[in-house]
């Protein structure tokens, strides 16, 4: 059949099949393919026959022209292969990516997460990955899962934590060390570092795998940040819930007990008008329980006042008044507290107009005054100042007592927290609660910090909005 053909046709065949063994095969079965078909259309078809002379020059042309067409063929075809199965492989990637979506959506711990990456890393690099999250402070970096074995370089992931930068050591690989450290960039923060080591006979990670990580540890840093403000929700969710059931119980309780224990105040004062008058003993015990009645029914009404602004029940009546009224309203308000500790005030005399609720602000002023009367040594001063600051004017109550705890500033505004727990003073510990909450009410802040020689300071600050214009009267 083939002594019918043309010899261009034949070496069109020729051709043909160097162009299938590139495409099955590769490109060095098909380099070598070209060569033979060259020698083989020489050898067979060429005269003289069965021998590599050549009988007419010009067949030369044909052969370099067969071999070099050969050649492109097959490096375009192996090409074009591996390309086809680059896309394969991305394509692959890209669904292993999406199911990996998938998954971490579903997430509800960070086990799963990491379980997941794992997972993963295993499945399409042949490789072991670890996940390292920062304490809360930022300066240490730990596993998320203990019982991985994964050797990590603590430095170098400390690195690619505080850099927000991709980190790499091949020198660490060779020492059992994972070399590769991605930092994982969520929207509000970096989440933590994915280590990554690769199997010990694999070459040098490729750009596609370095890009294949770094969507990897996009996704892991999303989940991560999911799962955070989740928790975050769950734990204010529950918060509120028990600031709820305890305001509601301490509203009961404290109207439960508000009727019985007036009663007990009164009845205590009737013992003083009867007559004939009772002996001193008996009058020194009415006393007695007429104090501890009254302190009793101001705990409880500090119980109820909290019960109160918790639940958004107290309604603000504000009024533009000198902030110098209610000062010296909450000091005659104290009256034998303040005995032992004479009250200096300072209040510049070009200080703004306000606008708040009076009594509230008494109740604040009257607490805070009381709090630095009952820690203050004896005959020790207290110091009662106020200066405007941009926009608000900060009141600054301060004593020269044990001062505050460190580190629990914050702390101290909550309900039933008291400065010093066992401290043998009086109270719950609702005072600095109140202040807060009707602080905050008013649109300002409250902060209580020590003194630098010694003593406390408790500073609120009121905001001073736009006051009206006081025309003077005509002499």
């Amino acid at each position: 059949m083939l002594g019918h053909l043309d010899l261009a046709n034949i070496v069109m065949l020729f051709l043909l099949a160097v162009l299938v063994i590139a495409v099955k095969l590769g490109r060095n079965a098909a380099v070598l393919a070209s060569i033979l078909s060259v020698l083989l259309f020489d050898v067979f078809f060429v005269a003289p026959r069965f021998s590599l002379a050549v009988s007419d020059i010009q067949y030369l042309v044909t052969f370099a022209v067969m071999l070099v067409t050969g050649l492109t063929t097959a490096h375009f075809t192996s090409v074009l292969r591996q390309k086809a199965l680059e896309a394969e492989q991305r394509e692959q990637r890209t669904e292993g990516l999406y199911q990996l979506a998938r998954q971490l959506a579903g997430t509800l711990t960070t086990e799963q997460v990491v379980e997941i990456a794992k997972g993963f890393v295993k499945e399409q690099l042949a490789a072991e990955c670890a996940i390292l999250v920062p304490d809360d402070l930022r300066k240490n970096l730990a596993r998320t899962s203990p019982a991985c074995s994964l050797p990590i370089e603590s430095h170098l992931a400390k690195v690619a934590l505080e850099s927000g930068k991709l980190v790499r050591s091949d020198e660490m690989s060779g020492m059992g060390y994972a070399p590769l450290y991605l930092p994982l960039h969520a929207s509000m923060r970096i989440r933590g570092v994915l280590a990554v080591r690769f199997a010990d006979n694999s070459t040098e990670p490729s750009s596609d795998t370095i890009s294949l990580l770094e969507a990897l540890a996009s996704l892991l840093a999303v989940a991560l940040e999911r799962l955070h403000y989740v928790e975050i929700a769950q734990a204010t969710e529950v918060k509120m819930l028990t600031e709820r059931l305890r305001s509601s119980i301490l509203s009961a309780l404290s109207h439960d007990l508000r009727t019985p224990l007036t009663a007990m105040v009164g009845l205590a004062d009737s013992l003083f008008l009867i007559k004939p008058a009772l002996p001193s003993a008996a009058l020194e015990t009415a006393q007695a329980l007429h104090e501890q009645s009254a302190r009793l029914a101001g705990m409880v009404g500090n119980l109820l006042d909290m019960a109160r602004l918790n639940a958004g029940e107290v309604t603000l009546r504000r009024e533009w008044q000198p902030l110098e009224e209610v000062v010296g309203a909450g000091i005659k308000l104290l009256g034998n507290a303040l005995a032992d500790h004479p009250v200096k005030v300072e209040l510049p005399a070009d200080l703004p107009l306000l606008e708040f609720d009076a009594v509230l602000v008494e109740r604040v002023l009257c607490n805070l005054l009381e709090n630095a009367a009952k820690y203050a040594p004896p005959h020790t001063s207290i110091e009662l100042s106020a200066q405007r600051t941009g926009n608000t004017v900060a009141v600054m109550v301060k004593d020269r007592g044990i001062g505050f705890p460190e580190h629990r500033g914050d702390e101290l505004f909550n309900m039933f927290v008291r400065g010093q727990a066992e401290s043998g003073k009086p109270g719950v510990g609702l005072g600095l609660a109140i202040c807060k909450a009707i602080v905050e009410a008013h649109g300002g802040h409250i902060h209580a910090e020590n003194r630098p020689d010694g003593g406390a300071c408790v500073t609120f600050t009121l905001p001073v909005g736009n006051p009206p214009v006081v025309e003077e009267e005509p002499a």
